[in-house]
């Protein structure tokens, strides 16, 4: 263990083996932090937050502070990230609102420099978080997502697996899974994230199925509910299966469809 000398850790602080803490870094009691964690310079990490192993939290960020929510009444709540996450320069993370809630951060994901996860908020494995980008309280994140600069999400608001939101893209209604979004229309859907899915593994099978469930969901003329009621006859197996439930259980409604081709640039 490598602590420099500036830093304050509390005795009630858990440091697993092999942690390096920076200089002028602050711990708070109860904080639990996992094997081979690096935490740099001016980091401040507080109380009811556990980091998992081998993970790397850079200077200035903030982990576990106090949710800005009004209805906040003091209660004990959590942030709980996974392992081997990279949380990089000025990174705020909020811990829940409500007593025994959390905001999680699943394994392996990388949140950049000035990202925000407000409280509750829920990311998913490996999902990647870009400069600046803003989440409301209870935002939830399916894994692999990628959410690019100044991105802004509405509180409540679901994104799905390994979709894409451009530059600047503001939504306040669900991303159904899969789907990429514009960065200069709010809640619109460009496409889907076909490059994304092949990186993913993802055969040219899957790959038409998810083409097949776009086009059902948004050129069939049809209304979500006559939609979602074809997806679940057609799509029971398989990735397309994600969309109906993922819209079934949708609050805000999800983004409508830009126009133009989804499938461009794939003829798999």
């Amino acid at each position: 263990m490598n602590i420099h000398p500036t830093a304050i850790v509390d005795p009630g602080a858990v440091l697993g083996k092999d942690v390096t803490i920076g200089p002028y870094v602050v711990v708070a009691p109860g904080v639990e932090i996992g094997d081979a964690c690096t935490v740099g310079p001016h980091a401040v990490i507080h109380r009811y937050t556990s980091i998992g192993a081998g993970c790397r939290i850079h200077a200035g960020a903030i982990l576990g502070d106090s949710p800005q929510d009004l209805s906040f009444a003091g209660d004990i709540s959590y942030v709980r990230i996974g392992r081997n996450c990279v949380i990089r320069e000025g990174v705020t993370i909020n811990r829940g609102t409500k007593a025994g809630s959390a905001t999680i951060v699943g394994d392996g994901c990388y949140l950049m420099a000035n990202s925000h996860l407000g409280h509750n908020v829920k990311l998913g494995d490996n999902v990647i978080v870009a400069n600046g980008a803003l989440l409301g309280g209870y935002v939830a994140v399916g894994d692999r997502a990628f959410l690019s600069g100044h991105v802004l999400i509405h509180q409540f608001t679901r994104v799905g697996r390994l979709a894409m939101l451009s530059g600047g893209a503001g939504i306040s209604k669900d991303v159904p899974p899969f789907c990429t979004v514009h960065g200069v229309m709010t809640n619109t859907i460009a496409g889907l994230n076909l490059v994304g899915l092949r990186r993913a593994g993802f055969s040219p099978d899957e790959r038409q199925q998810v083409k097949h469930a776009f086009d059902l969901l948004y050129r069939s003329g049809l209304n979500v509910t006559q939609a979602v009621a074809a997806l679940k006859k057609e799509f029971t197996a398989g990735p397309a299966a994600e969309w109906a439930p993922f819209i079934e259980a949708s609050k805000r409604g999800i983004c409508a469809f830009g126009g133009g081709r989804p499938a461009d640039g794939d003829q798999s």
